[in-house]
C-alpha cells in the first residue's frame, strides 16, 4: 500500500514528533510513503479567507504532483485534511480548474480532478483496518484512558469529507483507541474548535477553549488526549499551562499524536515516538502503556 505523503507544515516545524513517529509507524504496519516533492502549504483555512484563489491553487498544485507521482494522498493534519477535502470539490468545476491550472501552466502542471485525499487516521480504519492493527500490537493498552479529540477540520463540513460515504469516520478515533485496548473517554469538547486559529487575535478566548478542553478531559478521568490534528496539538499541549493559569486551576493532560498512540501498542520506545519532545510531559502516560523509555 503506497501514498504520496503530505506531511504539513506543522509536522516539519512545530511538531517534529509527528513526523518521526509516522513514519515509524507507517513502516510497521507496511505502510509506503513517498513524501510529495516540493509540496506547499494548504493555506490552513486562513488564507482562504482572504484570498480563495490562491489558497486552491495551492492545494490544485499539490494534486497535480501527487498526480503526477500516480499515487492518492496520505496527509497527517486534519486542518491540511479538511482544506484539501474543500478545495477538492470547488476544483471539480471544470471551469474553475481550467482558470487554477492556467496558473499552474507556467510549472509545467495541471489536476485532472479525482484526487484521493485521506488523512492517516482514516487510512487506519478503511485501507488497514482495525483487524490488522490488532494483529500486530504487541502490547495491550488495558486500562489506559484515552480522550478522542478530532478538532474542526477533519469534521466538518462532511459532505465535502465525504462523511455519509464513510459513516464510520465519525468514530474513527474511538474504534483505533479501542481496538488497541485503550479505554476512549467520550467529551463534549471532542469536535470543538482548539482554540488556535484564533490565538493571535484573540488569546484570552483561545485560552479558555484549551483550559475547558483539557480540563473536561482530566476530570472525566483521561491519562491523556489523542488528536489527529498537529495544530489542535499545538495549541493544547503548548499552551495548557497558560490556560491552567487563566482559569485558576491545576491541568495536566498530556496530549498525544495519533501514530505516539499507535507505535506505543506495536512496541515502540519513547524516544522513537518522540514523547520526550511533549510541553506537558507524556512520562505517566507512556509508562501507563508500557513504552520504554
Amino acid at each position: 500500500m503506497k501514498f504520496a505523503f503530505f506531511p504539513g507544515c506543522v509536522s516539519r516545524g512545530g511538531a517534529p514528533e509527528l513526523y518521526l513517529s509516522t513514519i515509524a509507524v507507517c513502516e510497521k504496519i507496511g505502510i509506503e510513503l513517498e513524501e510529495i516533492e516540493g509540496w506547499s502549504c494548504t493555506g490552513a483555512g486562513a488564507l482562504q479567507e482572504s484570498n480563495p484563489l490562491l489558497g486552491d491553487t495551492l492545494n490544485a498544485r499539490n494534486f497535480a504532483l501527487a498526480q503526477r507521482m500516480g499515487l492518492p494522498i496520505m496527509t497527517i493534519c486534519s486542518t491540511c485534511q479538511g482544506v484539501m477535502a474543500q478545495a477538492k470539490v470547488k476544483l471539480e468545476n471544470e471551469e474553475y480548474r481550467a482558470e487554477v491550472n492556467a496558473i499552474l501552466e507556467p510549472e509545467g502542471l495541471e489536476y485532472t480532478g479525482g484526487i484521493e485525499v485521506k488523512h492517516m487516521l482514516w487510512v487506519m480504519v478503511e485501507n488497514i483496518g482495525l483487524d490488522k492493527i490488532k494483529s500486530l500490537a504487541t502490547r495491550s493498552l488495558e486500562g489506559v484512558f484515552l480522550a478522542p479529540f478530532y478538532g474542526c477540520y477533519i469534521v466538518r463540513p462532511s459532505a465535502a469529507l465525504e462523511y455519509d460515504e464513510h459513516p464510520q469516520r465519525k468514530i474513527a478515533l474511538e474504534l483505533v483507541i479501542e481496538a488497541l485496548g485503550a479505554n476512549a473517554v467520550d467529551n463534549d469538547g471532542k469536535t470543538r474548535c482548539c482554540g488556535f486559529p484564533i490565538l493571535t487575535i484573540n488569546e484570552k478566548n483561545s485560552l479558555a477553549m484549551v483550559a475547558k478542553h483539557t480540563a473536561e478531559a482530566q476530570d472525566l478521568g483521561a491519562d491523556a488526549m489523542v488528536t489527529p490534528c498537529p495544530l489542535c496539538h499545538l495549541n493544547l499541549d503548548g499552551f495548557q499551562a497558560k490556560a491552567a493559569k487563566q482559569l485558576g486551576r491545576q491541568i495536566n493532560v498530556p496530549i498525544l499524536h495519533l501514530p505516539q498512540l499507535i507505535g506505543a501498542a506495536l512496541g515502540m520506545d519513547a524516544p522513537t515516538l518522540g514523547l520526550n519532545k511533549h510541553i506537558v510531559s507524556a512520562f505517566d502516560v507512556a509508562m501507563k502503556m508500557g513504552v520504554r523509555i
